[in-house]
């Protein structure tokens, strides 16, 4: 039988099955790419089974998806307290700790980051409409996901966060507001010495495009889903030519792009918000590129 490679997590595995069992996409799925190079990932199908280590992972929905892992032996996951749905009395859950402390957020209320270990199974599920991204990661890969759209990942895979760097101020003085239309923070997430599971969790349909070396591309800030670590990026604000406007106008007529370049892979989604605005930008973040 001829070696089967997913197209999307690039990982061989059985071409018999209905579904990738490294990370859950539909085997008989037709190829889809717009004239631009973006590829919609197909939604992981209800019931689709993923497998790693001595565990298992079920997707379960399409429109609120549920994630039910079976955790083998001591395996274990770890995931955001509210995700919980949930659990078999045989799962031992405790507090993660975390370096540096955990003091994140999320709509004004603090999050716990939860390790659960197996024996036996636990569900968890966003609160929200979207699809669930299985992502497998071999050896030293490590990929940037935006704030809020980490779901769960294996304990074989580190997490840490660091500040976004891509922001603009508007007003003046006393006045000024920051604006982080990527979040504060970017969560990083990266395996060493064994394979992992990274799950997100997005709104919409997924697309993602693999951009070669120095390959640039301007996205919606809030449609970034996740990037690999070799993507950069910066904040990209143009101006366009407004013709008659008057001065004041063409300065507050903006848009504002966050500009990518490879090698690498990245993910957007489809439903996010705008964050344009006809306020004056006053200041920007490092390696910021304006054009007019």
């Amino acid at each position: 039988m001829a070696e089967f490679v997913c197209r999307y997590c690039r990982i061989p595995s059985d071409p018999t099955g209905p579904s990738c069992p490294s990370c859950g996409a539909p085997i008989d799925v037709r190829d889809v790419v717009s004239d631009s190079g973006w590829e919609e990932q197909p939604p992981i199908r209800d019931m689709a089974k993923i497998a790693f280590g001595g565990s298992t992972c079920q997707v379960e929905g399409t429109t609120v998806p549920v994630a039910d892992f079976g955790l083998g032996g001591s395996e274990s996951i770890f995931f955001s307290h509210h995700s919980v749905l949930w659990t078999e009395p045989t799962v031992t859950m405790d507090a993660m700790s975390m370096a540096g402390g955990w003091n994140r957020v999320r709509a004004g209320l603090p999050l716990v980051m939860m390790n659960a270990r197996g024996p036996g199974h636990i569900a968890l599920s966003e609160d929200s409409p979207g699809e669930v991204i299985a992502l497998p990661m071999r050896p030293g890969h490590q990929v940037h996901v935006r704030e809020h759209r980490f779901f769960a990942a294996t304990t074989t895979v580190g997490y840490k966060w660091y500040q976004s760097g891509v922001w603009y101020t508007t007003g003046q003085g006393d006045d000024t507001e920051y604006h982080y239309p990527i979040g504060y923070n970017i969560d990083a997430f990266q395996t060493d010495g064994a394979n992992g599971l990274l799950l997100l969790h997005a709104p919409g349909n997924v697309f993602v495009r693999n951009l070669a070396a120095r390959q640039p591309i301007c996205i919606q800030p809030t449609s970034l889903l996740y990037k690999d670590a070799s993507v950069g990026m910066a904040l990209h604000i143009e101006y366009p030519n407004a013709g008659i406007m008057s001065w004041n106008t063409r300065y507050s007529y903006r848009q504002v792009w966050l500009r990518l370049w490879g090698p690498g892979r990245v993910a957007v989604q489809s439903v996010y918000e705008r964050p344009e605005g006809s306020e004056w930008i006053t200041g920007t973040s490092g390696a910021t590129e304006t054009r007019w």
